[in-house]
């Protein structure tokens, strides 16, 4: 915090003021001052100008500063230590301290006891005593937690002491009510955009053109219809007022645009009703003089018509106008909304979070005046944007994780913008949940092929080594063979004689079959033929029905 020596109260600190955007009216800048409209506050930085205090304001002003330095001593026995009155900065925040501590760890703001505060502090007595010391502050009115909020934000304070007193003129306190606010990180992160947006909105400003609150007009006063009758009419003006009335009535503004006109139609409808019943009091008047005057009748009921006509439609087109211009401003609130949302929404890709329309309907709902409608309606629209630009800007870091860590696995992220409106926790999640995933399938797939690749090697081998037995039991039979003697050939037959006893010769033998091959060959030859693999080859003699063979 940069420590500013200026004195409060002091036009050296109203200076600064001017060029700051303050705690103090930090409340109106968020739309929860009872005391002045964000429009107000925009209208004053824009301008420069900041109206003067009232009489009665000014002593209300006078009575805080004199009981908030009464309740000095008190709140310095309550914190521990001494407090100092102090004007700090953080960049284009400012803020001034009713006390702050040395260490700057303590922060002291005091206000006026009021009926509001005696509620909140009525509430504040219903939490349980274990924690009712954390969570005092975050039932305190919003506009004192948001100047507090502030204050933290810029003096980096880990609490403020927040006093409410009266005192007697005598200087003897009459009520006191305290608790300490704690600093609300969230809070903290809508006040800074909360100021952003209304920078935005202070570069952008154009004044309106300024209008005295309106008063309400009626048109030109009609003449005194005079009217004397004594048997017949005697004297009359009658003609004349009629002709001037139909010019007064015609000349009534049924245009209606601003809060002057509404008001000046608003007024010329009663007068207009007050127009009817003194034409009947006339009327009256004339009759309780002659039993019958018809042409006086006729024009003043043909005047009294007109008026009854004007006060009708008038009263219609008010309430009509009222209606349209209360749609036309909530319309563009609409679509002003829904025209930075667009803007956002082109910043972040297309990513986006659906925020839903603000309720202008609702915070125009009871206001009577179009200003006040304009208000009611410029503010929503104010946090609307800064809901929405805190949306974005999350977005936008979104997709830069996005960017950063998907690089080369962008094929898993067809739906990268529906993610970049994930928390950060949940998409830093997903991201690595589907990158690990990838990574274990990819890993599993190539170990299945080493795996493919090792039994067709393991395979082909073990069929190379049976074709290369198979060869050398063929080839030791074939040599077997040739080794083997060649059989005697038969003697030849001789001429018959004398039977004498011969000894009979022995058939010669024959060649002793080959020996059955190994159940190796038999496969190893299979193998060869068929060209098929060893494990079909056993498969088919598995299944072989050899009582049909």
């Amino acid at each position: 915090m940069n420590i500013v020596n200026l004195v409060q109260g002091t036009q050296e600190w109203l200076a600064h003021r001017a060029n700051f955007f303050n705690a103090s009216d930090a409340p109106a800048m968020m739309g929860v001052s009872p005391y002045k409209t964000r429009s107000d506050l925009l209208k004053e930085y824009a301008t420069g100008i900041r109206p003067e205090p009232s009489p009665m304001q000014q002593d209300l002003y006078d009575e805080g500063h004199r009981c908030e330095a009464l309740y000095r001593t008190i709140a310095e026995s309550i914190i521990g230590d001494e407090l100092y009155p102090v004007v700090g900065t953080e960049g284009k925040l400012s803020a001034s301290f009713d006390g702050l501590t040395m260490s700057e760890d303590d922060a002291y703001e005091h206000k006026l006891l009021n009926e509001d505060l005696r509620k909140a502090f009525d509430d504040i007595n219903t939490v349980a005593p274990e924690h009712r010391d954390a969570q005092a502050g975050r039932l305190l009115p919003m506009l004192y937690q948001v100047q507090m909020e502030q204050q933290s934000m810029i003096g980096k304070c880990k609490r403020v002491l927040f006093g409410a007193s009266r005192w007697s003129r005598a200087g003897e306190m009459e009520e006191e009510r305290h608790c300490f606010y704690y600093p609300n990180p969230d809070l903290a992160a809508k006040i800074e955009a909360g100021w952003e947006q209304f920078a935005k909105d202070l570069a952008a400003y154009e004044a309106p053109v300024v209008e005295v609150k309106p008063e309400g007009r009626t048109p030109e006063t009609l003449p005194a219809l005079r009217i004397e009758v004594r048997g017949q009419v005697t004297a009359s003006n009658l003609h004349a007022f009629r002709e001037h009335a139909v010019e007064v009535f015609g000349g009534i503004n049924r245009d209606l645009q601003t809060d002057q006109d509404f008001a000046d139609a608003e007024k010329t409808v009663k007068w207009c009703g007050e127009v009817e019943a003194r034409l009947d009091a006339a009327k009256q008047h004339a009759q309780s003089q002659m039993e019958t005057v018809d042409e006086i009748f006729r024009t003043i009921d043909d005047i009294k018509e007109i008026a009854r006509r004007t006060r009708l439609d008038l009263g219609k087109i008010v309430d009509q106008r009222k209606v349209e211009i209360k749609e036309g401003i909530i319309r563009g609130g609409r679509n002003a909304y829904a025209a930075h949302v667009q803007s956002l929404k082109a910043e972040t890709g297309g990513a986006w979070v659906e925020l839903g329309m603000p309720d202008f309907a609702g915070a125009a709902k009871g206001k009577r005046s179009v200003s006040s409608i304009q208000d009611a309606v410029d503010t929503m629209l104010a946090n609307a944007k800064i809901e929405a630009d805190a949306s974005a800007k999350r977005i936008r870091a979104n997709v830069v994780f996005l960017d950063r860590v998907i690089e080369g696995y962008e094929f898993l992220f067809a739906d990268r913008v529906g993610l970049a409106t994930k928390q950060i926790e949940d998409l830093r999640l997903v991201v690595s949940s589907r990158i690990d995933k990838h990574k274990a399938d990819e890993l599993r797939k190539e170990e299945e092929q080493r795996e493919r690749i090792r039994r067709e090697e393991q395979a082909k081998l073990e069929h190379e080594a049976a074709e290369k037995r198979a060869a050398e039991e063929k080839a030791a039979r074939v040599a077997e063979q040739a080794a083997a003697p060649a059989p005697a050939p038969a003697p030849a037959p001789t001429p018959a004689a004398r039977p004498a006893t011969v000894a009979r010769q022995a058939p010669a033998r024959r060649p002793a079959p080959p020996t059955r091959p190994t159940d190796a060959e038999i496969i190893a030859a299979l193998v060869s033929h068929f060209e098929a693999t060893e494990v079909q080859v056993v498969g088919w003699l598995c299944e072989m029905d050899f009582s049909v063979a």
